[in-house]
């Protein structure tokens, strides 16, 4: 367990970041924070997250960066919005974790379990 790699995909505003954070460090699991308001997430990254779950699963539709995109109204492409994902982190549901082979979005502690279990 303890060779676990995770990284955690979100910001330091995100509350569900913050809790992905704590139950990882509680666990005394070292995680590899990606603050996506210093760094944008890699496509390549990305696309792992959208093949898995679809687009539309890894955004915050609720959210008022969506609300103020726009998105629900323009017909664009998958690359496009993946690029306004890339320049606009709040687009996206927080956080993307990543360990192994296992991929959640959002706060997903079932997830993150069977993550520590691989």
């Amino acid at each position: 367990m303890a060779d676990v790699q995770v990284q955690v995909f979100g910001t330091r505003k995100s509350k569900e970041t913050r809790a992905a954070e704590r139950f990882f460090k509680e666990r005394k699991i070292k995680i590899h924070f990606v603050d996506l308001r210093e760094r944008p997430i890699a496509k390549g990254e990305l696309s792992r997250f959208v093949q898995k779950f679809g687009l539309n699963a890894l955004l915050d539709l609720e959210g008022k960066a969506y609300e103020q995109s726009n998105l629900a109204y323009l017909r664009t492409t998958e690359d496009s919005i993946i690029a306004k994902i890339i320049e606009t982190p709040e687009l996206l549901r927080l956080p993307l974790v990543r360990g192994g082979k296992v991929l959640t979005v959002g706060e997903d502690p079932d997830g993150w379990k069977t993550m520590l279990e691989g």
